[in-house]
């Protein structure tokens, strides 16, 4: 009995020395700006196994309901900053979760800005990488966040009627040590 209490005490203690962070990052961050070059914002993206999880801060924007989307390319030229492209959408798909023939890998939940001007977005998606592959927003021409004036219906091919861009952050990605 008592090898078997230390054979499970050992591999308790394994798999928790398995769930340990890494010695390296695997982030990425966006410093959000409006179509001013006021920086509105910051997005911070943290690779969890299969899942990237997002956490969005803003101030200054007008309050309401705004899209939030990544985009296909690493770039935010204001002030409409089309310069980042269409959405992250690797897969061909179309636009929103209550699309039956999408989503986007870009399409994210909404941000909700306060009377204050500020807001949080906090969520998680499997359908994006900052690692390689098809996913990978680190490509070649790099990916951007972009905040929308309008709430996106979740439905509407390719944008949910999310209105126009209104502040984008390009996303740069971090594999360096731990400090």
């Amino acid at each position: 009995m008592r090898r078997l209490t230390v054979l499970l005490a050992a591999m308790l203690l394994s798999g928790c020395a398995m769930m340990q962070p890494s010695t390296t990052d695997n982030t990425a961050a966006a410093e959000v700006k409006d179509a001013a070059g006021r920086t509105v914002g910051t997005a911070n993206l943290t690779q969890l196994g299969s899942a990237v999880r997002i956490v969005m801060q803003v101030s200054g924007l007008p309050p309401g309901v705004k899209g939030v989307h990544i985009h296909e390319v690493g770039k935010c030229e204001g002030p409409a900053f089309t310069s980042a492209g269409g959405h992250f959408n690797p897969g061909g798909r179309q636009h929103g979760a209550l699309n039956p023939q999408g989503s986007h890998a870009g399409d994210l939940p909404n941000l909700t800005v306060g009377g204050d001007g500020t807001g949080r977005l906090e969520t998680t998606t499997e359908q994006i990488s900052l690692g390689s592959g098809l996913t990978a927003l680190a490509d070649a021409d790099g990916s951007a966040i972009v905040i929308h004036a309008a709430p996106d219906d979740f439905r509407t091919d390719p944008t949910g009627n999310s209105g126009a861009r209104i502040a984008c952050g390009v996303i740069t990605k971090s594999d360096g040590p731990r400090r």
